[in-house]
Parts: structure tokens; sequence; C-alpha cells
């Protein structure tokens, strides 16, 4: 029987990507105690960024588009949360933080629009649970140069037990 969450992911027409391995020296993910960190994600399609979401935002790729692909980041982010909770995303108590980078030159202040395309997603997702608090900063360059990258904070509670077989009743 799918769970709540995996039923609103259908509901909003979304399937998770799978999680992406790390690159370099580090985890996708660790969890500690009752929090789940993901480390930095950034927009892949298939495994790999397309070159729509690679450069800087205003100069080379349009608000929209940035938007878009801080969208498509969160759904990364989703991916390595699902793993980490063994694919009950229904053990998410809430979306602590996000974290978000927009590759742009100094003196942009449209950041934090950017990253709202990740935040709406994971308030659609999980609804009041996904209202988070968060950061969007400019860099004058990330990884790959994709135009964003998002890490995150989730509080998760406890696995599921499978429900026992009904044994029949003696009278």
């Amino acid at each position: 029987m799918a769970g709540r969450i995996e039923r609103r992911l259908a509901e909003l027409g979304i399937a998770l990507p799978p999680p992406t391995p790390a690159f370099n020296s580090y985890v996708p993910w660790v969890k500690t105690g009752n929090l789940v960190f993901i480390s930095g994600q950034g927009p892949f399609v298939g495994g790999k960024i397309p070159p729509q979401y690679r450069g800087r935002v205003p100069d080379e790729i349009p608000l929209e588009r940035a938007q878009e692909a801080a969208r498509v980041t969160a759904l990364s982010v989703l991916a390595q949360l699902n793993d980490a909770c063994a694919g009950d995303l229904d053990r998410v108590v809430r979306c602590v933080q996000l974290q978000g980078f927009v590759n742009c030159p100094p003196g942009y202040t449209e950041t934090p629009r950017v990253v709202n395309g990740g935040s709406d997603l994971v308030v659609a997702v999980f609804g009041d649970a996904g209202k988070h608090s968060r950061f969007a900063v400019g860099s004058q360059a990330l990884p790959e140069n994709i135009v964003v990258e998002i890490a995150a904070i989730f509080e998760i509670g406890q696995a599921r037990k499978p429900k026992k077989a009904m044994k029949g009743r003696k009278r």
C-alpha cells in the first residue's frame, strides 16, 4: 500500500529520480539522531546536468529557468531523503532547513526568488511539514557551472514496524 507522501507525489505527477552518487570525498546524506543532512545537490536529470541548467543567472540563464532548476534540484534532495528513509517518506516529521546557493554575479539580489523553486516543491509535497527555515545566497561559481545547489536538513521519525500477520483467534 502506498504511503501518504507517495500518494501526494503521484497526485503532483512527480516521480523521484534515483539518488545521485557523490562525486567527491563526501557522502550524499548523513543521518544522526532524528536528523538527516542532505549534501548539496544539483539539477540532475537522468543522472546528468542538462546544459540549460549551467551558467549564471541572470546573464546566461533567465530567472524562470533558474527557478525550474531549483525545483529539479529539490527533486534530487528528495531522492536522497527517500534513500535515507529506506523508501518511506512518511517518516519525515518536517523539513528543518533548505540551504540555497545561486550561481550569479556580485550584486544579484534575486537569489531568494531562484531558491523559491525548490522551497515551493518541498511545501507542495509535505504540506505544513515542508515549511522550513532557509537561506539563499549568491555564489560567483558552483560545481560544474550549475545555476543552483541546494542542501537540506530534515527531521525524521522512527521506521514503521511491519504489521504482523493475523493468526487465527482462540475463543
